[in-house]
């Protein structure tokens, strides 16, 4: 059966992807320059019809002024004319107006079809690109900033491409038009219409450097109080525990001032600009009206044309104003755009073309002598590790904080590659395979659970479709949810709030759980999945994770050490180094370093227990 088109898709074509528009970009001088022509190039087609279509709307506004100025010329001098001339300058003036109507509606749809296309376009690249760029990427900048990047900017830049395609065009246009038609009625007229470019262009240079610095200055200080911000809902709980409301204000306080002081400061530049701008185009309005009316005066003109070439000179002023008006928006839309110019240009990418694309995972894991650190340090926060994982084995890691374990687990997700030495997933360095092909075969349940607003079904099916009711509900019991989903309201479909704040801990990971079985994944990592739970919530939780482990490859970071006990390979890190691995038993006969942390495990459970007592 045929699909139906519907209206939406006939109005708007494919998301452009202009990734590769910004990276051709990338060495040139003035970069936001450059991809402000790319976007006209790219849609060059719509933007020349809208231009011919600009020509016939605007029509009137170049002709009416010799319309006007013939109407005064005939009725100066009656012997030489008729009504019906007259008559005719009606006529030709009512179909000017007239076709406006038409010609405005095709300016307006291929103009705005062009500059809808260009926004959606930079949105849809900004999302490709988020989603390319490396963790170490999104932990090293804030969440506000982007934020602040991707609403701001792209607004500003939407803006930009209004003004430049909307305005700036058609004024140039306007300008070119209105200069011919002067220049083949006075040359003498056109060479004084030319002292008003000269004057505003030094009037735009004078400010041009100023703007440009402060706009960039005010930009930058909103990106920082977006992410102030963003800290500061994050931390509400915490503040109000701790009953630091005030000082939380205080902090916010000063950078919404420096943000208010920044603002005002470019707001007086904007105003002094703006003054000087209309008391330059005043001046020479009413010059050029006394410089016409001399040349009437002395015969050199027809009085009617005064008017016209009054009109002309207003429309050249007032275009050369527009043009000079916009220029601090112009100047914000290009900081924008180069603002945007820093994630799309950015090289911290998971780059997977070219890569070893995988249709199974059986999940064996080996590291061969890999090290690892951070970029801009020496010092290995893991360090020459060898492990030799089979398909189905569970590996527990242990150790302080600091000691490598998130960074062991992040290199076998692939958010992180070995400095040094080699991970290999089934025999094939990770380095070489597709990281997204590699992914569909694992799955993570972090400490702390990540769920977005929506139902708990949504949490768990996310990313899948057309999962039968029935397996659903298989993975359901599995994960031991039903005994709390069947007290909700809407049991699956209820709302959870935001992050699942109307959820429980142990609900909230039995609910990872539940996300991580439903894919049937072929490795599984558990990093501290219950070390913020309590002792029942654990246990729920615990046999939850049972029936995730089973058949699978697992990599388990643990905070308490008897949840590993069953584990095939206990790996004991210190300071990056794997001190110690074997089974439990192995490793507490050794008396070493396992051993001390079991000890130190036990006595902590003993203190907890007797402080409950108590």
């Amino acid at each position: 059966m045929k699909k139906e088109t519907t209206s939406d898709e006939l109005r708007m074509p494919e998301l452009p992807d202009y990734d590769g528009l910004f990276e051709k970009n990338r060495r040139e001088k003035n970069v936001s320059l450059k991809i402000l022509f790319s976007f006209f190039s790219e849609h060059k087609k719509h933007f020349l019809i809208a231009q011919f279509y600009f020509l016939l709307k605007n029509a009137p506004v170049w002709i009416m002024p010799l319309i006007t100025a013939e109407v005064i010329n005939l009725a100066a001098n009656p012997e030489g004319s008729s009504v019906w001339d007259f008559a005719i300058l009606g006529g030709l003036a009512l179909v000017l107006v007239l076709q406006n109507v038409w010609s405005h509606v095709k300016y307006a749809m291929h103009n705005n079809r062009a500059l809808r296309h260009i926004s959606a376009g930079i949105r849809n690249s900004l999302i490709r690109k988020l989603q390319q760029l490396s963790i170490t990427y999104h932990k090293d900048i804030e969440t506000g900033r982007l934020q602040s990047k991707f609403l701001r900017d792209v607004e500003a830049v939407e803006g930009l491409n209004r003004q430049v395609f909307e305005h700036v065009l058609t004024t140039v246009i306007s300008l070119i038009v209105t200069i011919f038609i002067t220049l083949s009625k006075s040359w003498v007229i056109m060479l004084f219409y030319l002292v008003v470019i000269p004057v505003n262009l030094l009037l735009i240079n004078f400010f041009r450097g100023r703007m440009r610095k402060e706009n960039r200055q005010y930009r930058t200080q909103n990106e920082q109080l977006s992410a102030r911000i963003t800290d500061m809902l994050t931390m509400i709980p915490v503040t109000k525990a701790h009953g630091l409301e005030e000082t939380e204000i205080d902090r916010l306080s000063s950078n919404i001032r420096h943000v208010a002081s920044s603002g005002l400061q470019m707001d007086e530049t904007v105003a002094k600009f703006g003054s000087w701008n209309w008391v330059i185009g005043t001046l020479l309005s009413t010059s050029c009206l006394i410089f016409t009316g001399i040349l009437a005066y002395f015969g050199h003109i027809e009085v009617g044309d005064i008017v016209l070439y009054q009109s002309y000179f207003s429309a050249i002023s007032g275009q050369a104003q527009m043009l000079i008006n916009i220029f601090p928006m112009l100047n914000t839309g290009m900081e924008a755009l180069h603002s945007l110019s820093e994630i799309m240009l950015s090289d911290e990418i998971e780059d997977n073309r070219d890569k070893i694309r995988l249709r199974y995972v059986h999940g064996s894991v080996q590291f061969e002598d890999v090290s690892y650190h951070y970029p801009n340090t020496r010092q290995d926060v893991v360090s020459h590790l060898n492990l030799d994982v089979n398909p189905g084995q569970c590996v527990a890691f242990v150790g302080a904080s600091g000691s490598g374990k998130t960074t062991i687990m992040n290199m076998i997700i692939g958010f992180l590659q070995a400095t040094e030495g080699v991970v290999k997933i089934d025999g094939k360095p990770i380095g070489a395979i597709h990281l997204q092909d590699y992914r569909h075969f694992l799955s993570v349940v972090p400490q702390n659970s990540i769920l977005f607003t929506g139902t708990i079904r949504q949490n768990i099916l996310y990313g899948l479709a057309d999962v039968p009711e029935e397996k659903l509900m298989e993975i359901v019991d599995r994960a031991n949810i039903r005994e709390f989903i069947d007290r909700l309201p809407d049991g699956l479909d209820t709302l959870i709030g935001e992050h699942g704040d109307k959820l429980s801990g142990g609900q909230k990971q039995r609910i990872s759980i539940a996300r991580a079985l439903i894919r049937d994944p072929r490795i599984i990592i558990l990093d501290e999945a219950t070390s913020a739970l309590d002792n029942i919530s654990e246990y729920e939780v615990q046999k939850a994770m049972n029936e995730l482990m089973k058949g699978r490859t697992t990599f388990i970071v643990a905070h308490r050490l008897s949840t590993i006990r069953n584990a095939d390979l206990i790996v004991v890190m210190k300071d990056g180094v794997c001190i110690e691995q074997g089974s439990y038993e192995e490793l507490m006969d050794l008396h070493g370093e396992f051993y001390q942390l079991q000890k130190l495990s036990e006595r902590n459970a003993e203190f907890t227990m007797e402080g409950a007592k108590e």
